[in-house]
């Protein structure tokens, strides 16, 4: 099996889990890549070695691959989901941040479930994400997000405005900090910071939240992701950002946004005993109630 690693360079205090991890994949008898960044980051910063069958460089966008491992938290989830991009490798999340929507197998559990792996014993979900389209100045990066498009303000400018159409017709003017459009996936990150609804992986449905508006009859709105987003938008200082998955530009006012759902899913692995609602209740405590203690 060919198995690919990427990861963050917080992992200073996890050397023993990185161990750990390789020394499984080595008598799993696996063929290991690691990502160019990562595997400097061993090296120079951890001086460990790992014996590999090679590097996945930066401008490498194809690669052949059984799955990937990304090591660290959400945020290294989606910059692994970014480098995968359309090469249809499902990807799986190995928590070793915080929360842990995406990233939600926890370090004791690492053996154990790349034994699953080996044994077939694994589900994978597809799950939609949103292609970022300009009539201008292109987005540099990579243009599509698994989370979510939002249109921010920039630093501490007064609010902007977001002019939004929906399948052409007009919706509304945000006046607000910003506007999040989040995928189901998305609903438990941005967006449920700011009182968006959560959706179920599985949804068809795109969610937009309005951050901190002006107006206190605006709310997040649900809509089908077949309907594609259309957003112009007034700022004072004549500039505001765009946001993909956390990776911002500068955009000037004048420049017409178009978002939708993009030709393509990112493929993640779960384990057969991790469900959505299980997560809800571990990670939201969900149905936790303070006034019962433990006996």
């Amino acid at each position: 099996m060919k198995v690919g690693i990427f990861g963050s360079d917080y992992q200073s205090d996890k050397q023993n889990l990185l161990r750990r991890l390789f020394e499984k994949l080595y008598t799993l008898e696996a063929e290991i890549y690691v990502d160019n960044i990562f595997y400097i980051y061993l090296t120079d910063a951890l001086g460990f070695e790992p014996d590999i069958s090679g590097v996945l460089t930066d401008n490498e966008f194809e690669f052949e691959l059984n799955l990937a491992l990304s090591i660290g938290g959400d945020g290294t989830f989606l910059h692994t989901a970014a480098r995968v991009n359309k090469q249809n490798v499902p990807i799986l999340g190995i928590n070793t941040g915080r929360l842990g929507f995406l990233a939600d197998v926890s370090v004791k559990e690492i053996e154990e479930t790349l034994d699953e792996l080996y044994r077939n014993y694994y589900k994978v979900e597809e799950r939609r994400l949103l292609q970022l389209s300009t009539d201008g100045k292109p987005f540099r990066s990579f243009n599509y997000a698994l989370n979510e498009v939002a249109i921010l303000k920039r630093d501490t400018s007064s609010m902007i405005t977001i002019h939004t159409q929906l399948n052409g017709e007009y919706l509304t003017s945000y006046q607000a900090d910003g506007l999040v459009i989040a995928t189901p996936t998305g609903s438990t990150a941005y967006s449920m910071s700011i009182n968006g609804p959560i959706l179920i992986p599985q949804c068809d449905n795109l969610i937009l939240s309005p951050v901190a508006p002006h107006s206190l009859n605006v709310r997040p709105l649900v809509i089908p992701d077949s309907y594609s987003i259309t957003l112009s938008v007034e700022s004072r200082n004549k500039s505001f950002l765009v946001a993909l998955d956390g990776r911002s530009e500068v955009f000037p006012t004048g420049i017409q946004l178009s978002v939708k759902k993009a030709d393509y899913t990112t493929k993640i692995i779960k384990r057969y005993n991790h469900t959505f609602y299980q997560t809800l209740r571990e990670k939201l405590m969900w149905g936790a109630d303070a006034r019962k203690k433990d006996m």
